[in-house]
């Protein structure tokens, strides 16, 4: 195996090991925000939640992201890093060429995240009746109704619209452990990873509330991306004023402080005991 063969492999583990520790850490307020964007009254969504289906409906819909996510993050983060590879021959970037591979690896992340966060929501969206679909229901159903493009893909494009400004931000905020070298303290793995899930949230949270809607209705859009998505846009506004576009936005905050910083120590520990074992 090439010396660069080996080092994807390695960020590729080191994404998989990343993602799980995300899911696990951040699913219950996750649900909570998913229900906050598509409920007509999302106070005391979280009370509700346990008291009418117990405290293990906030790990609802986790099975998509917990099989799937292994291979999103180790997508993101090998995209992330053959993007700056593109971008510049030198380790060193500086902060627009950080943001530019961002959005790169944004845009080829959506090829796995739109399908894993389409089974994941329309789970979410079950609320505890005899007629909730388990998700090898949902995932036949969504095929045998609409295909592959119209049902497996549902947002892929709002996806990408979510992605680019997104992960620009995310991993601009990975500048912050340039100045500790190599070797980074775990206070600044945690922290560098909670502000950039904080940065990936406000730089596209509007997005990510139209692709909820737009994945959890019953029938798929049929106009072209951009008109579906400002159509959907114009819709909450005009239901539920300018703050309808960030409904949900608290828990989404809360989840990444956690969820973010889990993920990036878990990559960047990995990664560096991969390097260690294999020497690359």
């Amino acid at each position: 195996m090439s010396q660069r063969s080996a080092s994807t492999a390695n960020e590729l583990i080191a994404g998989s090991v990343g993602g799980a520790a995300q899911v696990l850490v951040g699913q219950p307020l996750d649900t909570i925000k998913t229900r906050a964007q598509i409920a007509s009254r999302p106070m005391d969504i979280l009370v509700r939640t346990i008291r009418t289906e117990g405290f293990f409906a906030l790990y609802k819909g986790m099975a998509s992201p917990l099989i799937g996510i292994a291979g999103v993050n180790s997508l993101l983060f090998a995209s992330y890093a053959t993007s700056k590879r593109i971008i510049s021959p030198f380790p060193q970037l500086a902060l627009p060429q950080i943001a530019l591979a961002g959005a790169m690896a944004g845009a080829a992340n959506a090829i796995l995240a739109s399908p894993v966060e389409m089974f994941k929501v329309r789970m979410q969206g079950q609320y505890g009746a005899a007629t909730d679909k388990r998700l090898r229901d949902v995932a036949r159903e969504m095929w045998q109704d609409w295909g592959f493009r119209r049902g497996i893909m549902r947002g892929y494009w709002v996806t990408v619209a979510r992605e680019i400004p997104a992960y620009a931000g995310y991993f601009s905020k990975r500048q912050f452990q340039s100045r500790y070298g190599e070797h980074v303290p775990i206070w600044a793995l945690l922290t560098s990873g909670a502000t950039g899930g904080i940065a990936y949230w406000l730089c596209c949270y509007p997005l990510d509330v139209v692709k909820s809607r737009i994945q959890l209705r019953p029938t798929p859009p049929t106009s072209r991306p951009w008109a579906y998505i400002n159509a959907e846009l114009r819709s909450i506004v005009a239901g539920s004023g300018f703050s309808g576009l960030f409904r949900g936005l608290s828990p989404s905050l809360l989840r990444s402080i956690p969820a973010a910083a889990s993920t990036f120590a878990a990559f960047e520990l990995t990664r560096d005991f991969l390097r260690e074992l294999t020497g690359v």
